[in-house]
């Protein structure tokens, strides 16, 4: 069933329209959020939605919202024409593709005055400085600090704030999520059960390469020799996780273990906390269903990776 040419979108409108009259004949849309260049782990997540729903919808659309000002937007890699191909390869295929240009520009009533402004937001980062007249952020204040919030303190008010414009637009059932991001995915989790979206958020299992590194589109920018490198990661975790199985549940031993790896192998570590599935907090000994998460940069790239130990 390959090869279905999806409905692509950009107007939110219109977007909001088609997922209304789809559910007034009781079908269930899934909705799958992504940045767009797409590679194996987000076609897993749409196969995951087709599991749970009549219909899909795959939104592209790098958020602006989520990037601090020192971090260069234009930089973010991109390949529409090859998404959509990519997406049509898929069994099942996608329905909608939701493609806006700007979720942040409301139009003539904020001072924008010619296409040159409309141009620059998506080049800057953190929508407040472009003057665009956005101002209402949601923030999942506990879950959002440690982890990535730490070196990246507007990162998930930007995820949780476009996720729930996303929402709203789209009005799906179910909405996809990897686990490869798994702070992302609880705070989404508990932004929907605070604010009573009717969506149910289904976390989607971390896809990795054959050679054991986790997908992302960030691993193109690895060189071979980085790349390699980058194996630490996986592997310093297998082993920690082989080890709580086996009793060694002190959790300063295992972060230990695996910081030592991946600086042994040339990476330098962002972080490596072991923390409860559901709270996301640290732990001092592995007792319940916990979570090893770990950011390390290879190179110039920064990756995550994580590995749930339930012992």
């Amino acid at each position: 069933m390959g090869n279905k040419e999806p409905i692509i979108i950009t107007d939110k409108d219109e977007m909001r329209q088609w997922s209304r009259s789809i559910r007034a004949q009781s079908n269930t849309i899934g909705l799958v959020p992504t940045m767009g260049y797409l590679h194996e782990g987000h076609l897993s997540l749409i196969q995951e939605s087709h599991k749970h729903t009549n219909f899909t919808v795959v939104s592209i659309y790098v958020n602006p919202g989520q990037f601090s000002p020192n971090e260069d937007l234009s930089t973010y890699p991109s390949d529409f024409l090859g998404d959509i191909q990519k997406l049509k390869s898929i069994p099942g295929g996608v329905d909608v593709v939701f493609h806006p240009q700007n979720l942040y520009d409301y139009g003539k009533n904020n001072g924008v005055k010619n296409d040159e402004n409309q141009e620059e937001v998506k080049v800057v980062s953190c929508v407040e400085n472009s003057g665009m007249g956005h101002e209402t952020w949601v923030r999942v204040e506990k879950l959002e600090k440690g982890l990535c919030g730490e070196s990246r303190p507007v990162f998930f008010r930007g995820v949780a704030t476009i996720v729930a414009k996303l929402f709203n637009i789209v009005e799906p059932d179910v909405a996809v999520f990897g686990k490869k991001d798994y702070q992302q995915w609880r705070i989404i989790q508990r932004m929907v059960r605070d604010l009573d979206f009717g969506i149910k958020v289904i976390g989607a299992e971390l896809i990795r390469d054959e050679d054991g590194l986790a997908r992302s589109s960030r691993n193109v920018r690895l060189s071979p020799e980085e790349r390699k490198k980058a194996l630490s990661i996986n592997k310093s975790l297998s082993n920690a996780k082989s080890a709580a199985g086996k009793g060694h549940i002190d959790c300063k031993v295992l972060r230990d273990s695996v910081i030592h790896a991946i600086h042994e192998a040339g990476g330098e570590v962002d972080y490596a906390e072991i923390i409860d599935q559901e709270s996301l907090e640290s732990m001092n000994e592995i007792k319940s269903p916990a979570v090893f998460c770990v950011a390390a940069w290879f190179g110039n790239v920064r990756l995550i990776d994580n590995m749930e130990i339930n012992v």
